[in-house]
């Protein structure tokens, strides 16, 4: 544990988990996105997310040096950050006496699906999010993976049924997205305004048709 990860009284994070799926960008754009408003995040990377990670951005995510990597990577101050070992169970999101705002885990791959559904907790980021749903905390869990086994399904029924958000990875196209990151931008978008947090990530529906049709 690094001495900047210590709770201060007015400090309530966001735990931020990354599993080994796909779409690391959409990681990224959370992380600024929280960033941006203000809020603290406490982050928990997976050994999978690391090999994902460096094989969808280059970037290596050394735990010795994941503030150079993660700056490189987020392109933001740090000053709101901690990161958590995965392995490091004494940790303090691993605690429901450690205050947090909730739990986002983006992408959710299905075997975290799963570990939480059961509450197997075999890591920290597992762990954090049994002790998030136990403390009735908002829990977000961004699927990215398709197709979907019945199993899975069933397991997000069950934590959807227990208070988590499932919100898969699915962007939307009328906010007018031009470019891969415009649409990763709007599930992250989405997954902010579930949380409450606020952003500009994407243009919001007005009503107003972009297209005209002819009469």
């Amino acid at each position: 544990m690094s001495s900047d990860n210590r709770q201060t009284p007015r400090r309530r994070p966001w735990v931020v988990g990354i599993s080994g799926a796909s779409g690391t960008g959409y990681a990224s754009a959370v992380i600024r996105g929280l960033l941006d408003a203000g809020e603290d995040v406490d982050l928990i990377v997976s050994r999978a997310a690391r090999l994902t990670l460096r094989d969808e951005t280059g970037i290596a995510f050394r735990p010795s040096q994941w503030r150079e990597d993660l700056g490189a990577w987020i392109g933001r101050d740090l000053a709101g950050v901690c990161m958590w070992a995965i392995d490091d169970m004494a940790a303090g999101p691993s605690s429901g006496s450690y205050r947090t705002r909730g739990m986002i885990v983006v992408p959710a791959s299905t075997a975290s699906v799963a570990g939480i559904a059961l509450g197997v907790s075999k890591d920290l980021l597992q762990r954090s999010a049994d002790v998030t749903l136990k403390e009735r905390r908002p829990l977000v869990l961004v699927v990215r993976e398709t197709p979907l086994r019945r199993s899975t399904l069933l397991q997000l029924a069950d934590l959807a049924g227990e208070g988590a958000v499932v919100l898969p990875a699915s962007p939307g196209f009328y906010a007018g997205g031009e470019t891969a990151q415009d649409l990763i931008d709007f599930v992250a978008g989405k997954v902010l305004d579930v949380v409450g947090v606020d952003h500009d990530l994407f243009r919001r529906w007005d009503g107003t048709i972009a297209h005209n049709f002819p009469a």
